[in-house]
């Protein structure tokens, strides 16, 4: 092995890394049609899964960034559906404003009652979160029966979120889940297909939680 060509990156330190990515990002992804307002949530996106179809396939309700943007500044809790969403959300920027990420589905009391009725815990734990976190940001990105639990107490009068981001992955229900979010007429971001996942999910409410100290 030649040592002598051994690769070196660009740079190792971490705001020159995300600054160069961003640069990229936008020159490689070219026209788009996102506002403003929704780019920097894209950008993040893109960034957290160097997947540009995904980042182009994107969908905002158009009162989307201004309802998630609302929630943190207002200290209105996160509900994750599961812990690595949780872990991912930058706590300080949430806590800044008197929030504070949650996710349920280990809670004894879910788990106890998905036994029980012979559910997902991911459903019971929606139930709960409903009960907790009215106003919040629901961030869903492994558990599509999660995100169809929830639209349907939305429909049903039984959950007010201020903003869903829907974006769970996987092959059973992931982009049916996500076709089900679309029509409602409350402020969401989601995207089309299977793809998804903790990372996305973590990006674009990391997105709106910069916006929001921006705004402050």
């Amino acid at each position: 092995m030649d040592f002598k060509t051994e690769f070196k990156p660009l740079t190792v330190q971490p705001q020159e890394i995300e600054s160069k990515s961003f640069e990229i990002i936008t020159e490689e992804l070219g026209e788009h049609p996102f506002t403003p307002e929704q780019y920097p949530v894209v950008q993040r996106i893109i960034h957290a899964s160097a997947d540009f179809e995904l980042g182009r396939n994107v969908v905002f309700h158009p009162g989307a960034i201004e309802a998630g943007i609302a929630a943190i500044s207002s200290g209105k809790k996160i509900v994750a559906d599961v812990q690595m969403v949780q872990v991912g959300i930058s706590k300080p920027r949430i806590e800044r404003f008197g929030g504070s990420v949650n996710v349920y589905i280990s809670d004894p009391d879910v788990m106890e009652e998905a036994k029980r009725l012979n559910t997902t815990r991911a459903i019971i734990s929606m139930r709960k979160a409903v009960r907790e976190a009215e106003g919040g940001i629901y961030a869903i990105g492994n558990a599509p029966t999660a995100l169809l639990e929830l639209i349907r107490m939305v429909k049903e009068g039984e959950a007010k979120p201020g903003l869903i981001i829907g974006m769970p992955v996987g092959f059973v229900s992931a982009a049916e889940s996500k076709d089900e979010l679309r029509k409602l007429d409350i402020p969401f971001i989601t995207n089309l297909g299977r793809k998804g996942g903790s990372t996305v999910v973590v990006a674009a409410v990391n997105a709106l939680a910069i916006m929001a100290e921006k705004k402050a």
